[in-house]
């Protein structure tokens, strides 16, 4: 005959358990999107660093009006992040951008001009 002492203690392990994992796949869940979240981000910071170069190098080379880090700084705008460093020489402009999202500062850079 079972003891009903040792019967009462189980009584409601299930419960808390499966609220244990519960938890933890929220928890995780959170994690993983958020990560991946940042990973676009990244993604877009590199694309804007990309066309903020191109729009460098296009304007050193005459091909639109204007000066090159200028050129680079509206696109950067346009793309949601911010010219940190831009140096032409040349017809090559080599342009840095960043942007913080969740406080985190996510940096990328580029270069462009014309085929070597």
């Amino acid at each position: 005959m079972p003891d009903a002492a040792c019967e009462g203690s189980e009584r409601g392990a299930g419960s808390i358990l499966a609220l244990a994992v519960l938890a933890a796949t929220v928890l995780l869940t959170t994690l993983v999107v958020s990560v991946l979240a940042l990973l676009a981000v990244g993604r877009s910071v590199a694309n804007a660093a990309d066309a903020s170069a191109l729009a460098a190098a296009d304007t050193a080379s005459g091909a639109i009006a204007g000066y090159p880090c200028e050129a680079a700084r509206a696109v950067a705008s346009l793309n949601g992040t911010a010219v940190t460093r831009c140096t032409v020489t040349g017809l090559i402009a080599s342009v840095s951008v960043g942007r913080r999202v969740q406080g985190i500062d996510i940096f990328a850079s580029a270069r462009a001009g014309p085929p070597p």
